[in-house]
């Protein structure tokens, strides 16, 4: 039952299998690269565009029910590492890329919220939000998808308890410091009507913010998959370059993509020898410490803490790497 749900459901295969039969009638020859890319690009962009528009209805209506204030009042009530996993895991409901998750962490900052405890939000917000979870099952299966999720918490909680035991509150810019005050009151309790009209123009938004990175992703995926030869991607991110898993996420980093952009470049990698480890530090590289973000978030927070700040993620990203290509054969 699972299997059906992972490969038919989730993976949409029986897509894939339509996809082929239709090309196939028209005359185009699917076992070419021009065949094959067309296939791999019609699939995965559909495939990737009718999960997405189900999941952020699915979450957005989860996240109706905590706004700022009440997300605030929430992760108030805790203390210690136990704010940092409430953080982490309120990280999991929120934006879908890193750039949409800064102002939501000025927001808690400016608010008076524990400098670690923001951080560990700002980790895992792009990391390891609930569509990763549906989306990795989808290509790699529920096993792998679950490990993704939970190391990528644990990166974000060891950030956020690193950064606040290293007490760099004066690292906040001066205007954030300066403006700290009491959110606004929390907006009046939505109807069910109101949050799936809510949840409805979230689907929207996301899908015109995203929808070229997904034509860009599974264009640059599409393209790996049908016309770089395999002994390519083995020389540099296969089992024989020990370097892969550094070399992938800091060529990750100046890139600009969400989870839904980074899946179908990732699909192809793997599929041409790329080692599971090195493919996952990729896409965290990509979707936590892109170039973009990077920008945004040199406004808010001054160098010192910025650097501690990439120096924590990429850490952490890398010893998650080589411990996924470590334990390769018993997750695959």
């Amino acid at each position: 039952m699972w299997d059906f749900i992972q490969d038919q459901i989730l993976g949409m295969k029986w897509l894939n299998s339509l996809i082929q039969s239709g090309l196939q009638t028209m005359g185009a020859d699917t076992g070419t690269p021009w065949g094959g890319s067309i296939q791999f690009f019609l699939y995965d962009v559909v495939k990737i565009t009718v999960l997405l528009c189900v999941l952020i209805l699915i979450i957005s209506y989860i996240q109706s029910y905590f706004p700022p204030e009440r997300s605030r009042r929430i992760l108030g009530r805790f203390r210690g590492i136990w704010a940092n996993i409430a953080g982490a895991l309120l990280g999991t409901v929120t934006p879908f890329c890193s750039c949409s998750s800064i102002p939501v962490f000025m927001g808690f900052t400016t608010a008076g919220l524990p400098l670690g405890v923001t951080f560990s939000f700002l980790i895992s917000s792009p990391m390891v939000d609930l569509g990763s979870l549906f989306l990795l099952t989808s290509i790699f299966g529920l096993k792998i998808a679950v490990i993704y999720v939970v190391l990528g918490l644990v990166i974000a909680v060891a950030g956020g308890v690193l950064i606040e035991k290293m007490h760099m509150e004066d690292q906040v810019a001066d205007f954030i410091r300066n403006s700290r005050k009491s959110a606004d009151a929390e907006s009046a309790a939505m109807s069910f009507r109101d949050r799936i009209a809510y949840s409805r123009r979230q689907v929207t938004e996301t899908l015109k913010r995203v929808f070229l990175y997904i034509l860009i992703g599974v264009g640059i995926g599409a393209f790996i998959h049908n016309w770089i030869p395999e002994t390519w991607v083995q020389n540099v991110l296969g089992s024989d370059n020990p370097l892969g898993v550094v070399l992938a996420a800091l060529t990750g980093v100046p890139m600009y993509a969400d989870i839904f952009g980074t899946i179908p470049v990732a699909e192809a990698l793997l599929g041409k020898g790329a080692l599971l480890g090195t493919v996952l530090s990729f896409m965290m590289a990509v979707t936590t410490l892109s170039l973009p973000s990077m920008v945004m978030l040199n406004k808010v927070i001054k160098p010192k803490l910025m650097t501690v700040f990439v120096a924590i993620c990429v850490a952490g990203i890398i010893i998650v790497g080589y411990g996924f290509n470590l334990f390769q054969n018993l997750l695959m």
